[in-house]
């Protein structure tokens, strides 16, 4: 919060209201555009040599860790029956499943659920606050940013003790992440007339359905 507060010198006129620090958030979107240039590519040349087994795998076995932290965040929020699906799929997976190379546990009905801190806020009813572009990590508002603070807390990898382990694990993760958003790079560019605000009105959006699982409330006029 006193963050946000130090950012009221960068407030501007805004379209939307709950974006008043679009000045900042403006700029802070082009520092982001800036190193994109460098990751963007790393990652389309991942997306195009990696096989697809390889990035499947990859990708399964960051999805099996994370589900660690979504079954807590499953319970906080009231879903007992998501928690405890959330850990079979963990036993499941890190078992059967090779350390959690291959996802055995959707083939047996264990559905994959994406619940993080910011989502456990707002379903305890904390409003979610202006929005923020941050670098690398993107569009937030304050309720969010604070659960990302939270998540990457809770998240095992920055953890290992290992610097080498945990540097590799930490880039091999966030390459795979950026090449799985390449589709959405097609979209939002064929699609949008100002990138930024198709960005965060698809971000309030998306953040809203995630709170309420898919069927959020009618919005007021």
């Amino acid at each position: 919060m006193a963050l946000v507060a130090g950012l009221s010198g960068c407030a501007t006129t805004a379209n939307n209201p709950k974006d008043p620090f679009e000045g900042f958030n403006r700029v802070m979107f082009s520092v982001n555009e800036g190193i994109d240039v460098v990751v963007k590519p790393v990652a389309q040349g991942y997306d195009k040599v990696a096989p697809t087994p390889v990035k499947t795998g990859i990708g399964n076995f960051f999805g099996n860790i994370a589900d660690i932290w979504i079954a807590v965040n499953s319970f906080l929020q009231g879903k007992p029956a998501d928690g405890f699906s959330d850990i079979g799929r963990v036993l499941v997976n890190s078992t059967l499943g090779i350390v959690g190379l291959i996802d055995v546990a959707s083939e047996m009905g264990l559905e994959k659920h994406a619940e993080d801190f910011g989502q456990t806020l707002g379903t305890w009813g904390v409003e979610g606050g202006p929005y923020l572009f941050w670098p690398v990590i993107g569009p937030r508002n304050v309720r969010d940013t604070f659960g990302f603070v939270v998540d990457v807390s809770a998240d095992p990898v920055p953890h290992v003790d290992h610097v080498p382990t945990r540097n590799t694990l930490m880039g091999v993760r966030f390459i795979d992440l950026r090449a799985s958003l390449l589709p959405a790079d097609k979209v939002v560019e064929q699609a949008a007339f100002d990138k930024y605000n198709y960005i965060r009105d698809a971000y309030f959006q998306n953040r809203r359905s995630a709170i309420y699982d898919g069927n959020p409330p009618p919005l007021e006029d």
